[in-house]
């Protein structure tokens, strides 16, 4: 059996962190390397998703609920626009392997990120 990701055992409470949003399925936490002046990570609170692909494929509805989040919190935490990233595959900059989306918003150009 795996180790459980960091975002489970920020769940659990065994890592500190400040959950600004929670659903019955998913919560919401600060970045702690920000790549935007807002970016959150949106985390489904079960482990058993690696990426965005096996998420949409095996349960749309959690995805569902995981973009509704993203946009209620960039409603709070910025201007409502906002970018939602997912990053699949290590070549992809996916370090965790526990789904999760990146809400990255605040005074973003086209070009402001990546390319």
């Amino acid at each position: 059996m795996s180790e459980p990701s960091i975002f489970t055992r920020i769940l659990e409470g065994e890592i500190p962190a400040e959950i600004l949003a929670e659903t019955e399925n998913v919560f919401a936490i600060r970045d702690i390397a920000p790549q935007a002046p807002v970016h959150l990570l949106i985390i489904p609170k079960t482990g058993a998703y690696r990426d965005v692909v096996e998420l949409a494929a095996s349960d749309p509805a959690l995805l569902s609920e995981m973009i509704a989040l993203a946009n209620a919190l960039a409603a709070e935490h910025a201007d409502g626009d906002f970018r939602l990233v997912f990053n699949t595959g290590p070549g992809a900059g996916q370090t965790v392997f526990h789904v999760h989306a990146h809400v990255l918003a605040g005074g973003l150009d086209e070009g402001s990120l990546g390319g």
